[in-house]
């Protein structure tokens, strides 16, 4: 089975969860002001430009994954999105959370765990590029411009912050296992 119940729920959890914290964040950056009341408007344009960053991402960690045989299972990471709820209503000026991960477990070769680590990152680059390629050839409605501009900037920050080689990151995982396969 490709996605299990439980990771559509996972997902959805998780999507809610994102979208909490980046309206919260939008807000903070763009006008300057926490929220003080719930608007749905903001929560959704949050869910819309946040969620699909980290769903691809932990999809193309699983997907590849799973290409070289591997299980791979898809995981909301409930106490660190709680832990970014909890810095978001105590007004932190600091944010860290780890939104979701993917579970990889079986018999894979060296190249298959470099690979499935550095799929998320890719999947980034690609939605970064993709939205840098609109905003710079396509005239956009001003209304779609914070949509392409935020798009943008959260995949170039997931990209390189995965990237950098520190453990417990995709790419320390990816060169790590490079490293292996070459020597």
């Amino acid at each position: 089975m490709l996605i299990t119940l439980m990771e559509l729920f996972d997902a959805a959890v998780m999507t809610l969860a994102v979208g909490f914290i980046f309206m919260n964040l939008l807000n903070r950056f763009t006008q300057n002001y926490y929220i003080k009341r719930f608007e749905w408007k903001v929560f959704w344009f949050a869910c819309l430009i946040g969620a699909p960053a980290i769903l691809l991402h932990e999809l193309a960690h699983k997907f590849i994954a799973m290409a070289f045989g591997m299980s791979a299972t898809f995981h909301a990471a409930y106490m660190w999105l709680g832990i970014g709820i909890l810095l978001v209503l105590m007004k932190s000026p600091f944010l860290f959370f780890v939104p979701a991960f993917v579970a990889i477990s079986g018999n894979g070769t060296n190249l298959g765990y470099a690979l499935s680590s550095l799929a998320g990152p890719a999947m980034n680059f690609v939605l970064w590029m993709i939205s840098l390629i609109v905003l710079r050839t396509q005239k956009i409605q001003k209304k779609h411009m914070a949509f392409w501009y935020l798009t943008k900037q959260i995949n170039m920050f997931l990209f390189i912050f995965n990237m950098l080689p520190i453990p417990g990151f995709d790419g320390f995982h990816f060169f790590s296992n490079i490293l292996k396969v070459i020597f």
